[in-house]
C-alpha cells in the first residue's frame, strides 16, 4: 500500500469515534464540541466532518455549524439488521401497491420531530408528487408521521413535542398543541392516518405502520396523490389497500399474523 498505513488506520479510527458520540441525547454535535470529546485538532475535526458529510454519513444539522447522522448510515444499518432487510421486505409490496393505486407510494423512518423518505416509487401519471429519497417533512405534517409519533411510548412523545415549533405550511397544518395530540390519539386508535394537504396544498395521503418481527413499529408506508385524483372517497378505498400493504410488510420482516 502506497503512503503511511499508519496515518490511514488512525483516520478511520477518528472518524468512527466521532461518528460513534452521535446518539439518542446528542443527535446533533459541533466541531468545537466534538474537538473537546475526541480531544482533536479543530481542524482535523472540521475535515471528518466535511469528508463523512460528502459520503452522506452526516448531513447538516438545524442548529448552525451542527451536524446529524445522515442516511447513508441507515442504509448501512439495514444492510446488516437481523430479521430481515426493511428495503427488500417493502420494495415489492411497494411495487404492488403502485400498480393497484396507480399513485406514489412511499417508506418513512422517523428522525426526531421530521418524517424521512428511505424509498418511494412515483405514480405513472403525468401530473406527479414531486420529492426524493432522503427528503424530510415535519412528522406532523405527513400521513406517515403521524403514524410513527402515535407509536412512540407516551413519554417519549411528550418529550420530542416539547421540541415541537410549529410552522403553517398550508392553511390545513396543524400547528395547535392540542389538536395535534387528538389526532395522534385517534391515529394510535384506529392504526392509520391521513394527510389532507397539510404538508403541501392539492397533496392527500393515508399511511399505515410497518411493525418488525417484535411488534415494534419501525417504518410507516403511503400512498399520496393530488386532490383531483383522490378526493374523500378515492382516499377511503386506497386506506384498506396501504393497511394491508403495510401488514404485508410486517409479515416479510417476520411479524406473525
Amino acid at each position: 500500500m502506497e503512503g503511511n498505513p499508519g496515518w490511514r488506520l488512525n483516520s478511520v479510527a477518528n472518524a468512527a469515534r466521532l461518528l460513534k458520540e452521535f446518539s439518542r441525547d446528542d443527535r446533533e454535535l459541533g466541531v468545537s464540541e466534538l474537538s473537546r470529546r475526541l480531544g482533536l485538532a479543530t481542524s482535523t475535526v472540521h475535515r471528518l466532518l466535511a469528508t463523512l458529510a460528502d459520503e452522506r454519513l452526516l448531513e447538516r444539522g438545524t442548529v448552525p455549524g451542527g451536524y446529524r447522522l445522515g442516511l447513508a448510515l441507515f442504509d448501512l444499518g439495514a444492510t446488516v439488521a437481523a430479521g430481515g432487510d426493511l428495503h427488500e421486505a417493502a420494495l415489492p409490496v411497494m411495487a404492488t401497491l403502485r400498480a393497484s393505486t396507480g399513485e406514489t407510494v412511499q417508506l418513512a423512518v422517523l428522525d426526531g420531530l421530521e418524517s424521512v423518505y428511505i424509498d418511494r416509487l412515483e405514480s405513472p401519471h403525468t401530473v406527479r408528487i414531486f420529492s426524493r429519497v432522503g427528503t424530510r417533512l415535519p412528522a406532523t405534517t405527513t400521513s406517515t408521521g403521524k403514524v410513527l409519533l402515535a407509536a412512540l411510548p407516551a413519554e417519549e412523545l411528550t418529550a420530542r413535542l416539547a421540541d415541537w415549533s410549529p410552522r403553517r405550511i398550508t392553511p390545513h397544518t396543524i400547528v395547535d398543541m392540542a389538536t395535534l395530540r387528538s389526532r395522534l390519539d385517534e391515529v394510535a386508535e384506529r392504526g392509520w392516518a391521513e394527510n389532507l394537504e397539510e404538508s403541501r396544498v392539492g397533496v392527500v395521503s393515508v399511511g399505515a405502520p410497518v411493525h418488525d418481527a417484535g411488534g415494534a413499529v419501525v417504518a410507516a408506508l403511503s400512498v399520496a396523490a393530488t386532490t383531483d385524483r383522490a378526493g374523500p372517497a378515492a382516499l377511503r378505498r386506497v386506506r384498506a389497500s396501504v393497511i394491508e400493504s403495510a401488514a404485508l410488510v410486517s409479515r416479510r420482516l417476520g411479524r406473525a399474523g
